[in-house]
């Protein structure tokens, strides 16, 4: 085997006969091909069986949010969601199980190799400063190095990217990396009623046969700026949205009007999805691995490519409930 080449090979228990003398044939363990994953990684908490589990997950609707090879809360209720979606078992957990479920729907490469292009490290790229008022000073909330466009452009970390390619300069076009195989980032239905599940801190999305065509991890308000309860609907949808603060009516954030440039780290990312209720939103985020982890002042908070993906499926009148 190359060193730049890992391969996962499940292997299951031995299943002995049920009754008799008949015997049970055990199935094919499932077989995941990582070219290029560094066997250095997996030897703390992320796990061959891990790592395959989120990149699958990746591609079956059910978004674990950042691919990191970590096993946390945002992979749980992806897994559970995914296990509910198939008659299985939610117990949020990585079985042999699962993975062979999740193959069913997608058997290809999880990782590629990848050459870094002109485009991917011509920015322009910008040091983004905390404080609102002097991001309104910035003419564009653009990434701020090659690493994060590139780690959002394959949906994983920054930390994660970096150690599937330790010592990489991102920053030089023909540089040969390891990323993962996304998921396509178009869903197979049009959203016609959205659930956003303040408890679960999730959004569902549902297709006009009813059916539950995709699941996100979100962040959804906070205990001192809680997201409404109720029925509203999509009004609009904006790509690459110009980020307007006004302090009427907020005990937060600066005294005075501000207009902050579109970007992928402006406020509310690079998607905003509107809602009937005014001043409430669907977004993206500037900081993709906090998704679920924090808190908003309101509104729903996804990763910059889930809120692109729920935003191409919905239409204005599409049914968006708080439960």
């Amino acid at each position: 085997m190359s060193k730049h080449t890992s391969t996962l090979l499940l292997v299951p228990a031995l299943l002995l006969a049920a009754a008799g003398s008949s015997g049970a044939i055990a199935q094919d363990p499932p077989t995941f091909s990582l070219p290029g994953a560094p066997e250095q990684l997996f030897t703390g908490a992320t796990t061959k069986e891990l790592l395959a589990a989120q990149i699958l997950l990746d591609h079956s609707g059910h978004s674990p949010g950042v691919v990191d090879g970590a096993m946390g809360g945002n992979t749980v209720r992806a897994i559970e969601a995914f296990q509910r979606a198939n008659d299985m078992t939610a117990d949020g957990k990585v079985s042999e199980a699962l993975l062979r479920k999740l193959q069913a729907a997608y058997s290809g490469e999880l990782t590629q190799r990848y050459t870094i292009t002109a485009d991917d490290v011509s920015g322009p790229f910008v040091s983004v400063p905390e404080d609102m008022e002097d991001q309104a000073e910035l003419d564009t909330l653009g990434y701020e190095s090659p690493a994060e466009a590139i780690a959002e452009k394959f949906h994983m970390s920054q930390g994660f990217l970096k150690a599937l390619n330790p010592g990489a300069d991102f920053a030089s076009p023909g540089t040969e990396i390891t990323v993962i195989v996304p998921g396509k980032d178009k869903l197979d239905a049009k959203v016609v009623r959205i659930e956003v599940d303040k408890a679960a801190a999730s959004v569902r999305a549902y297709s006009e046969d009813g059916a539950l065509v995709a699941t996100y991890p979100a962040t959804v308000g906070s205990s001192t700026f809680p997201s409404p309860d109720g029925s509203m609907e999509v009004t609009t949808v904006a790509a690459a949205p110009t980020y307007h603060f006004s302090p009427e009516g907020r005990d937060w954030g600066p005294d005075k009007k501000l207009t902050i440039a579109a970007g992928p780290n402006n406020p509310v990312g690079g998607t905003w999805i509107d809602l009937s209720k005014e001043g409430y939103g669907i977004h993206g985020t500037p900081d993709p691995k906090l998704i679920g982890k924090t808190s908003s002042h309101g509104c729903v908070r996804l990763t910059n490519w889930d809120a692109e993906e729920l935003a191409e499926a919905v239409s204005k009148g599409t049914k968006v409930e708080f439960v």
